[in-house]
Protein backbone atom coordinates (compact mmCIF):
# COMPACT_ATOMS: atom_id res chain seq x y z
CA UNK A 1 0.00 0.00 0.00
CA UNK A 2 1.43 3.35 -1.09
CA UNK A 3 0.04 6.54 0.46
CA UNK A 4 1.15 9.96 -0.73
CA UNK A 5 0.98 12.64 1.97
CA UNK A 6 0.65 16.39 1.37
CA UNK A 7 0.97 18.99 4.14
CA UNK A 8 0.58 22.74 3.48
CA UNK A 9 -1.60 24.03 6.32
CA UNK A 10 1.02 26.45 7.64
CA UNK A 11 4.44 27.83 6.70
CA UNK A 12 5.63 24.22 6.46
CA UNK A 13 5.49 22.59 3.03
CA UNK A 14 5.88 18.83 3.16
CA UNK A 15 5.38 15.80 0.91
CA UNK A 16 5.86 12.16 1.92
CA UNK A 17 5.48 8.64 0.59
CA UNK A 18 4.44 5.83 2.90
CA UNK A 19 4.90 2.27 1.61
CA UNK A 20 3.03 -0.13 3.90
CA UNK A 21 4.55 0.59 7.33
CA UNK A 22 7.69 2.27 6.01
CA UNK A 23 8.10 6.01 5.54
CA UNK A 24 9.95 5.70 2.23
CA UNK A 25 10.53 9.41 1.67
CA UNK A 26 9.71 12.77 3.20
CA UNK A 27 10.61 16.24 1.94
CA UNK A 28 9.88 19.06 4.38
CA UNK A 29 10.70 22.76 4.12
CA UNK A 30 9.84 25.35 6.77
CA UNK A 31 10.77 28.52 4.97
CA UNK A 32 9.14 31.60 3.49
CA UNK A 33 8.24 30.32 0.05
CA UNK A 34 4.75 29.90 -1.34
CA UNK A 35 3.50 26.33 -1.42
CA UNK A 36 2.66 26.71 -5.09
CA UNK A 37 6.41 27.03 -5.67
CA UNK A 38 7.45 24.09 -3.51
CA UNK A 39 4.95 21.22 -3.43
CA UNK A 40 5.20 19.96 -7.01
CA UNK A 41 9.03 20.16 -7.22
CA UNK A 42 9.23 18.33 -3.88
CA UNK A 43 6.83 15.69 -5.15
CA UNK A 44 8.85 15.28 -8.34
CA UNK A 45 12.03 14.85 -6.30
CA UNK A 46 10.48 12.11 -4.16
CA UNK A 47 9.23 10.24 -7.23
CA UNK A 48 12.66 10.49 -8.84
CA UNK A 49 14.56 9.39 -5.73
CA UNK A 50 12.30 6.44 -4.82
CA UNK A 51 11.46 5.20 -8.30
CA UNK A 52 7.82 4.84 -7.22
CA UNK A 53 5.60 6.28 -9.93
CA UNK A 54 2.44 8.18 -9.06
CA UNK A 55 0.43 5.45 -10.78
CA UNK A 56 1.51 3.12 -7.96
CA UNK A 57 -0.04 5.34 -5.28
CA UNK A 58 -3.19 3.87 -3.74
CA UNK A 59 -4.48 7.11 -2.24
CA UNK A 60 -3.50 10.71 -1.58
CA UNK A 61 -3.68 11.95 2.01
CA UNK A 62 -4.12 15.72 2.25
CA UNK A 63 -3.85 17.81 5.40
CA UNK A 64 -7.38 19.20 5.24
CA UNK A 65 -7.31 21.85 7.97
CA UNK A 66 -7.55 23.89 9.99
CA UNK A 67 -4.74 26.24 9.12
CA UNK A 68 -3.73 28.93 6.64
CA UNK A 69 -6.53 29.52 4.16
CA UNK A 70 -4.10 30.03 1.28
CA UNK A 71 -1.94 27.06 2.27
CA UNK A 72 -4.92 24.74 2.61
CA UNK A 73 -6.31 25.81 -0.76
CA UNK A 74 -2.98 25.11 -2.47
CA UNK A 75 -2.60 21.71 -0.82
CA UNK A 76 -6.19 20.82 -1.61
CA UNK A 77 -5.84 21.90 -5.23
CA UNK A 78 -2.63 19.86 -5.57
CA UNK A 79 -4.25 16.75 -4.10
CA UNK A 80 -7.42 17.15 -6.16
CA UNK A 81 -5.45 17.67 -9.36
CA UNK A 82 -3.40 14.54 -8.76
CA UNK A 83 -6.47 12.56 -7.75
CA UNK A 84 -8.37 13.55 -10.87
CA UNK A 85 -5.43 12.90 -13.19
CA UNK A 86 -4.51 9.56 -11.61
CA UNK A 87 -8.08 8.50 -10.74
CA UNK A 88 -7.05 7.95 -7.12
CA UNK A 89 -9.10 8.55 -3.95
CA UNK A 90 -8.24 11.26 -1.47
CA UNK A 91 -8.04 11.00 2.32
CA UNK A 92 -8.97 14.16 4.17
CA UNK A 93 -6.71 14.17 7.24
CA UNK A 94 -7.48 16.65 10.03
CA UNK A 95 -4.33 18.73 10.46
CA UNK A 96 -4.41 18.73 14.26
CA UNK A 97 -4.98 14.96 14.38
CA UNK A 98 -1.91 14.35 12.22
CA UNK A 99 0.20 16.62 14.43
CA UNK A 100 -0.85 14.67 17.52
CA UNK A 101 -0.30 11.32 15.79
CA UNK A 102 3.44 12.05 15.76
CA UNK A 103 3.40 11.39 19.53
CA UNK A 104 1.86 7.92 19.28
CA UNK A 105 2.52 6.04 22.52
CA UNK A 106 3.28 9.12 24.62
CA UNK A 107 2.28 8.99 28.28
CA UNK A 108 1.29 12.69 28.28
CA UNK A 109 -1.77 14.44 26.92
CA UNK A 110 -0.93 15.87 23.49
CA UNK A 111 -2.13 19.37 22.64
CA UNK A 112 -1.11 20.82 19.26
CA UNK A 113 -1.80 24.54 18.92
CA UNK A 114 -1.78 26.58 15.73
CA UNK A 115 -1.86 30.35 15.98
CA UNK A 116 -5.29 31.62 14.84
CA UNK A 117 -4.54 35.17 16.10
CA UNK A 118 -6.50 37.39 18.50
CA UNK A 119 -5.63 35.04 21.40
CA UNK A 120 -7.24 32.18 19.49
CA UNK A 121 -5.68 28.84 18.59
CA UNK A 122 -6.68 25.90 16.45
CA UNK A 123 -6.29 22.94 18.74
CA UNK A 124 -7.39 19.52 19.91
CA UNK A 125 -6.63 17.24 22.86
CA UNK A 126 -5.33 13.68 22.41
CA UNK A 127 -4.48 10.64 24.50
CA UNK A 128 -1.98 8.31 22.85
CA UNK A 129 -1.35 5.92 25.73
CA UNK A 130 -3.54 3.15 24.42
CA UNK A 131 -3.84 3.64 20.69
CA UNK A 132 -4.96 7.05 19.49
CA UNK A 133 -7.86 8.65 21.34
CA UNK A 134 -9.31 12.04 20.40
CA UNK A 135 -10.44 13.64 23.65
CA UNK A 136 -11.29 16.97 22.06
CA UNK A 137 -11.82 17.32 18.32
CA UNK A 138 -10.22 20.09 16.27
CA UNK A 139 -11.65 23.48 17.11
CA UNK A 140 -10.82 27.17 17.41
CA UNK A 141 -10.79 28.53 20.96
CA UNK A 142 -9.27 31.14 23.25
CA UNK A 143 -5.85 30.13 24.59
CA UNK A 144 -6.85 30.91 28.18
CA UNK A 145 -9.94 28.70 27.90
CA UNK A 146 -7.75 25.91 26.53
CA UNK A 147 -5.30 26.27 29.41
CA UNK A 148 -8.14 26.12 31.93
CA UNK A 149 -9.50 22.96 30.30
CA UNK A 150 -6.08 21.29 30.37
CA UNK A 151 -5.56 22.27 34.01
CA UNK A 152 -8.93 20.72 34.89
CA UNK A 153 -7.81 17.40 33.39
CA UNK A 154 -4.92 17.21 35.88
CA UNK A 155 -2.52 15.35 33.57
CA UNK A 156 0.90 16.19 32.05
CA UNK A 157 0.71 17.93 28.66
CA UNK A 158 2.98 18.21 25.62
CA UNK A 159 2.41 21.28 23.43
CA UNK A 160 3.45 21.49 19.78
CA UNK A 161 2.75 23.73 16.81
CA UNK A 162 3.37 27.27 15.65
CA UNK A 163 1.09 28.53 18.41
CA UNK A 164 3.77 27.74 20.99
CA UNK A 165 6.02 30.74 20.23
CA UNK A 166 2.98 33.04 20.12
CA UNK A 167 1.47 31.86 23.43
CA UNK A 168 4.46 30.46 25.30
CA UNK A 169 4.34 33.17 27.97
CA UNK A 170 0.65 32.54 28.69
CA UNK A 171 1.25 28.80 28.89
CA UNK A 172 4.17 29.23 31.28
CA UNK A 173 2.21 31.67 33.45
CA UNK A 174 -1.14 29.93 33.73
CA UNK A 175 -0.54 26.18 33.36
CA UNK A 176 -0.91 24.42 36.73
CA UNK A 177 -0.10 20.88 35.63
CA UNK A 178 3.28 19.58 34.38
CA UNK A 179 3.90 20.47 30.75
CA UNK A 180 6.65 20.59 28.15
CA UNK A 181 7.15 21.82 24.62
CA UNK A 182 7.87 19.39 21.80
CA UNK A 183 11.42 19.31 20.39
CA UNK A 184 12.25 20.70 16.95
CA UNK A 185 11.70 17.47 15.00
CA UNK A 186 8.15 17.11 16.35
CA UNK A 187 6.89 20.65 16.84
CA UNK A 188 5.51 21.34 13.36
CA UNK A 189 3.38 19.63 10.74
CA UNK A 190 4.91 16.83 8.68
CA UNK A 191 3.60 15.01 5.63
CA UNK A 192 4.95 11.76 7.07
CA UNK A 193 2.39 12.01 9.86
CA UNK A 194 -0.34 12.93 7.37
CA UNK A 195 0.51 9.84 5.30
CA UNK A 196 0.73 7.56 8.35
CA UNK A 197 -2.57 8.71 9.83
CA UNK A 198 -4.04 8.75 6.34
CA UNK A 199 -3.12 5.07 5.91
CA UNK A 200 -5.06 4.31 9.07
CA UNK A 201 -8.12 6.15 7.72
CA UNK A 202 -7.69 4.46 4.33
CA UNK A 203 -7.92 1.01 5.93
CA UNK A 204 -11.12 2.17 7.63
CA UNK A 205 -12.57 3.07 4.25
CA UNK A 206 -12.56 6.81 4.97
CA UNK A 207 -11.78 8.14 1.51
CA UNK A 208 -13.44 10.62 -0.82
CA UNK A 209 -13.21 11.26 -4.52
CA UNK A 210 -11.02 14.09 -5.74
CA UNK A 211 -14.16 16.03 -6.64
CA UNK A 212 -15.59 15.61 -3.13
CA UNK A 213 -12.52 16.72 -1.21
CA UNK A 214 -12.59 20.19 0.36
CA UNK A 215 -10.54 21.88 3.09
CA UNK A 216 -12.01 22.28 6.58
CA UNK A 217 -11.23 25.85 7.62
CA UNK A 218 -13.19 25.64 10.91
CA UNK A 219 -13.99 29.34 10.67
CA UNK A 220 -14.36 32.08 8.09
CA UNK A 221 -11.33 34.03 6.78
CA UNK A 222 -10.30 37.01 8.90
CA UNK A 223 -11.16 39.51 6.16
CA UNK A 224 -14.68 38.09 5.91
CA UNK A 225 -15.12 38.17 9.70
CA UNK A 226 -13.94 41.77 9.87
CA UNK A 227 -16.33 42.72 7.08
CA UNK A 228 -19.26 41.12 8.92
CA UNK A 229 -18.31 42.94 12.12
CA UNK A 230 -18.13 46.24 10.25
CA UNK A 231 -21.58 45.68 8.73
CA UNK A 232 -23.04 44.95 12.18
CA UNK A 233 -21.69 48.28 13.41
CA UNK A 234 -23.38 50.29 10.66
Amino acid sequence: MNILGIESSSLVASVALLSDDILTAEYTVNFKKTHSQTLLPMLDEIVTMTGVSLDQVDAIAVSAGPGSFTGLRIGSATGKGLGLALKKPLISVPTIDAMAYQFYGSSSIICPIMDARRNQVYTGIYDNRKGFLVRKESCAMDIRDLIEELNSMGEPVIFSGDGVPAYKESIEEFMRVPFEFAPAHLNRQRAGAVAAYGARLFLQGKTVTAAEHAPDYLRKPQAEREREEALKGE
